[in-house]
């Protein structure tokens, strides 16, 4: 039919899978689904390649200059880890088709990989030093088992952190919920406790009771958690199979669960102990005033070291089982502080509450009142909330800013079609063919070699001390290319460029953003590795390069000369409206089948997929926080809804219509739920900054939008809880509690 498909290649021979198995459908050998049949030869291919070119298995495609039976699709490749497919989906083809398709030229962006099962007795540490030492100076990179996929190692550890931070976030907002709960627990037993006191009971013996029992329900609690935490991944990993990459390996990892415990334990010992040792310093005669006294008085020492103590041991875990312990102990650090703002605030609301001058209408002075009274649990509802929607806005500003800079940088007039692995004998060609296409426009072509960076001022690349974020750029290939004058989109910032016409040693011309991070700057020397020959390139320069103009830039610019005898290809793009892309894609390949088409569009789009899962996965986890604190927030208002009811009977006894009531409670919330708005989208803001600034190492911009649906779902919140709350306490019947009181 015409229609182009770009994908990604893959010839295997015919020991391939060492281990595993490919599953295709329909189900073939995978023998006889690569095997030739007079002039064309046998493909298996991702089923996106069928979906796309809307054929179906037996269909004959051409892959360069060979003809290719589709014979059927590859729905699962054992060696492939992950991947998201940017630039086009995979086809399989047999080690013999590859030569025939005129594909494979010198200068083509390839990569070849060997794969081998070790003989019993032979470890792999082993063999990786024999293979170094029989083939020094390859710039081969030889890896285990266990880093077979170092980048995928890296993004699970990182997205495990994330989890671990996400749910210790969500278990110091249940802590809140502990010291609720307990909070509560003394009220509805402060005449008993009193009592006990006043009949000899030591307030030694009285905590130990009481603490007991506070464990005992905490322990309940653990491993009925614990339990679910184990039974969870069983449960999700069905319905999440085709979202995942390998199947999961499920089992009862007792480590992790272990790990869980200890946190759950240790956060319940944190927060139960200040409100049960602030009580059980109280005598008799002040617990038998009232439960306002029972949640006053301050903490004993012994017991406010123990709670630090547990705190202490807490956070130490939460380092020691981090993958980067400065960054857990930066989490630790941040929640202490939001916790400290929070609760500060609280106290902040009820001083400013008391201070405020007192307003004409009675339900109004009743709100107001009801923040500041005695025993009045501002803080509390405050922190519980608040660190849940901290979190949440924290996501969304990350989420948010990731999404911005993207859009920012897109320039207005982007290349429309990159054009790859021309050969330098087919480079004019492919000009007269772009530029008899009508309306083709702004086409630009550069050599482009590959190079592996091996060293730095005679340091070893795998040696040498660069920043975290520029360490990438040592891994694997670059893009290198050479020019006469300084390439459109760089600037210089130090140095000087050659000459026009210069002829001496090599030079290059560096991006300064990864020469600072590397160390080096004008006159050090980098060693390349070009088609396995070592060069030294001393740095000339360092620019500035507009990364964000998608252009043609390249990192390493060199000095023509030498490397313009070396092997290499060209790289071009242009700016065309779609159908004159279809066009130059149909004319160029016909003519170089060799040559690849990349539509930016469509890489762009895949980048924008990837994003809104990553975003909507990261708001998922992020909700998980908010959830914990609507829970902790309905138990907080439940905890103090006896108070509630009773003050709401003789309110409504003294002739308060329900409306009066009703409105002083939702003026209590309001506020309530306006200043915890506040706080939180501070807290997730200052978060959101130290993430994108020193973990991501991007820009960080404020988005006000996003801080306002916080402080609006904040205040959503509060005046549902109060309102339910209000509502429950009107329904009360005022003679059975008169009688008893």
């Amino acid at each position: 039919s015409g229609t182009r498909l770009l994908v990604e290649l893959k010839a295997v021979d015919g020991a391939w899978p060492l281990a595993g198995s490919a599953d295709l459908n329909p189900p073939l050998g995978l023998g006889a689904a690569l095997a030739g049949a007079g002039d064309a030869f046998g493909a298996v291919a991702d089923p996106l390649v069928f979906q796309r070119l809307g054929v179906a298995p037996g269909a004959t495609v051409r892959l360069g200059d060979i003809n290719v039976v589709l014979r059927s699709r590859l729905e699962r490749e054992p060696d492939r880890v992950a991947g998201v497919a940017f630039l086009g989906p995979r086809v399989l083809v047999a080690t013999a088709a590859l030569p025939a398709s005129g594909l494979l030229q010198p200068g083509s962006i390839a990569e070849h990989r060997l794969r081998v099962m070790l003989p019993a007795g032979m470890t792999a540490p082993a063999a990786v030093a024999a293979l170094r030492a029989a083939f020094p100076g390859t710039g081969w990179r030889i890896r285990t088992p266990a880093e077979a996929a170092p980048g995928m190692a890296r993004f699970f550890a990182q997205t495990g952190q994330f989890l671990t931070l996400v749910g210790l976030t969500a278990l110091l907002v249940g802590g809140i919920g502990v010291a609720n709960g307990v909070r509560a627990w003394l009220e509805a037993r402060a005449h008993g406790i009193a009592t006990l006191r006043c009949l000899g009971a030591s307030p030694r013996l009285v905590l130990a009771v009481c603490f007991l029992q506070v464990m005992a329900l905490a322990l309940l609690a653990v491993v009925v958690g614990v339990a679910a935490g184990a039974a969870l991944p069983a449960l999700a990993a069905p319905p999440l199979a085709g979202l995942l990459p390998v199947a999961p390996r499920l089992g009862p990892f007792p480590a992790p669960l272990g790990l869980a415990a200890a946190y759950g334990l240790l956060t319940a010992v944190s927060f139960a102990l200040p409100p049960l040792g602030r009580a059980m310093r109280l005598s008799g005669a002040a617990l038998l005033r009232g439960p306002d006294d029972a949640a006053s008085g301050r903490l004993p020492p012994p017991l406010l070291g123990l709670a630090a103590t547990a705190a202490a041991v807490l956070v130490g875990l939460v380092v020691a089982a981090s993958p980067d312990p400065w960054f857990a102990l930066g989490f630790c650090g941040a929640a202490g502080a939001g916790l400290a703002l929070l609760y500060g605030g609280g106290a902040a609301l009820m001083a400013l509450a008391a201070r405020l001058p007192a307003p004409r209408r009675a339900w109004a002075r009743l709100g107001l009142a009801n923040l500041h009274r005695p025993g009045a649990p501002t803080p509390l509802l405050l922190v519980s909330v608040g660190l849940g929607l901290a979190t949440l806005a924290a996501v969304a500003l990350v989420e948010g800013n990731v999404r911005r800079d993207l859009a920012a940088e897109l320039p207005a007039r982007a290349p429309s079609l990159f054009l790859i692995d021309i050969q330098a004998a087919q480079a004019e060609a492919v000009r007269r063919i772009v530029q008899a296409t009508p309306g083709v426009e702004d086409f630009t072509a550069v050599p482009s070699l590959r190079a592996r960076i091996v060293a730095l001022n005679g340091v070893p690349a795998e040696r040498a001390k660069v920043s975290p974020d520029t360490a990438w750029a040592l891994r694997g290939d670059r893009g290198l290319t050479y020019a006469a004058t300084v390439p459109e989109g760089s600037r210089l910032v130090a140095g000087a460029w050659w000459p026009p016409g210069y002829a001496g040693p090599p030079l290059v011309s560096l991006d300064a953003g990864l020469a600072h991070g590397w160390g080096v700057g004008v006159g050090g020397v980098v060693r390349v590795s070009v088609l396995g020959r070592e060069l030294d390139l001393r740095v000339a320069s360092l620019r500035e390069i507009a990364w964000g103009t998608i252009g043609l830039n390249f990192t390493l610019v060199a000095s023509p000369g030498l490397l313009e005898r070396a092997p290499h290809t060209v790289i071009a793009s242009l700016r065309a409206p779609p159908a004159a892309t279809a066009a130059v894609v149909r004319a160029v390949t016909d003519a170089c089948p060799n040559v690849s088409a990349i539509a930016v569009d469509e890489v762009l789009a895949a980048v924008a997929d990837l994003l809104g899962k990553v975003g909507a996965a990261l708001a998922a986890s992020g909700s998980v926080a908010l959830v914990a604190g609507v829970l902790v927030l309905a138990g907080a208002v439940a905890a103090g809804q006896r108070r509630r009811v009773r003050e709401a009977v003789i309110l409504k006894t003294l002739g308060a219509t329900r409306a009066q009531v009703r409105a002083a409670w939702l003026v209590e919330f309001g506020m309530l739920g306006l200043a915890a708005g506040v706080l939180a989208a501070a807290i997730g803001a200052a978060a959101s900054w130290g993430v994108l600034r020193f973990a991501m190492h991007a820009d960080w911009t404020f988005l006000p939008a996003r801080l306002v649906l916080t402080v609006a779902v904040s205040l959503a919140l509060m005046l549902a809880a109060g309102y339910v709350g209000t509502e429950v306490a009107l329904r009360a019947k005022a003679a059975p509690l008169l009688r008893n009181d």
